[in-house]
């Protein structure tokens, strides 16, 4: 950068012509609003080639507001005046309705002129068109969101996984508590699932993990149920107001999907086919109960029906 020399001094410019030219080579676009009468006494004429309004169409505040989407408008047009009423200085980020009917996001930058006596004499700011930067924002945030979702689904079988369980069953256990709607559990293993492994491979295996993911979650059809798998060959189905006739219907259900299925387990010791083992409770939490003894009361149920042959569900304790 060549630097200015010594004796240089700035050239003062009282033309006023010559910062309105400024102003209006710029993108940004300048306004001002006369408080008393609440007008547009100015408007730069970029604001027809971003919003298609010409500047002789900006009025009043009422033109400023109708031009605002309806989503953003009210609170907008609330958060300015309250503002401006306060002689504070702000900024707001909203949709402009363009006049072809589109929107183009907007950065209202305000600052207050007040007079000598301190009461305020106008309004004055520039618009700034930060579309792009939204559009960012937004994608931004929807990887956001997916990433989040992705970290509660198992990759494998495409089921939630343990976090989600581990996330929604409080929540549903308090949900059933204060409302007395019942809240049931099933937990499910596969029988014999190492022996599958050994005999047909773990990519064989994998692929079976997904296939009773599949039939269970397929089984778990009403709104607010869930299938998750908790690790290994073990899943769960959390299931909200349903009792316990309805929780073991939706059990029995998951075994005849299944065995539609017809997943062959050459090395199973109960059959030859791919058979799961259940464990089923159901409660209506009380102010004593701990979600975490109901659960461990259930994996004991199943492993009863595991201890009992296999192949089959057990609802209550020996």
């Amino acid at each position: 950068m060549t630097p200015l020399p010594p004796d240089f001094q700035p050239v003062a410019c009282d033309d006023p012509g010559v910062y309105r030219t400024l102003l209006e080579s710029t993108r940004a676009i300048p306004w001002r609003i006369d408080w008393a009468t609440m007008r547009f006494t100015y408007i730069g004429p970029q604001i027809e080639a971003l919003l298609g309004w010409s500047p002789a169409s900006w009025l009043s505040v009422n033109d400023w507001a109708d031009r605002i989407h309806e989503e953003d408008r009210q609170k907008t047009v609330d958060f300015c005046v309250a503002q401006s009423q306060r002689g504070v200085d702000h900024e707001a980020d909203y949709r402009a309705v363009t006049r072809q009917g589109d929107y183009v996001w907007i950065r209202d930058v305000v600052h207050v002129v007040r007079r000598p006596d301190g009461s305020v004499d106008s309004l004055v700011g520039f618009m700034f068109d930060i579309t792009a930067r939204k559009q960012a924002e937004d994608k931004i945030l929807q990887l956001q969101r997916e990433l989040e979702l992705l970290s509660y689904r198992d990759s494998l079988t495409g089921v939630a996984n343990r976090r989600m369980f581990d996330t929604l069953y409080p929540v549903e256990w308090a949900k059933a508590r204060d409302t007395g709607h019942p809240l049931s559990l099933v937990i499910i293993d596969i029988d014999y699932f190492k022996q599958y492994n050994d005999h047909y491979g773990h990519v064989q295996g994998d692929e079976c993990l997904r296939r009773v993911a599949q039939a269970l979650d397929a089984a778990a059809s009403h709104p607010g149920d869930l299938c998750a798998r908790l690790g290994g060959e073990e899943f769960v189905l959390l299931l909200p107001g349903t009792d316990a006739e309805a929780a073991r219907s939706k059990a029995e259900r998951c075994r005849k999907l299944l065995k539609q299925d017809d997943i062959p387990h050459a090395r199973s010791g109960v059959g030859r086919l791919v058979t799961v083992s259940m464990g089923i409770g159901t409660i209506v939490p009380g102010a004593q109960d701990d979600p975490g003894v109901f659960l461990d009361r259930i994996d004991r149920r199943l492993y009863q029906a595991k201890s009992a042959g296999r192949d089959r569900l057990c609802d209550v304790e020996a």
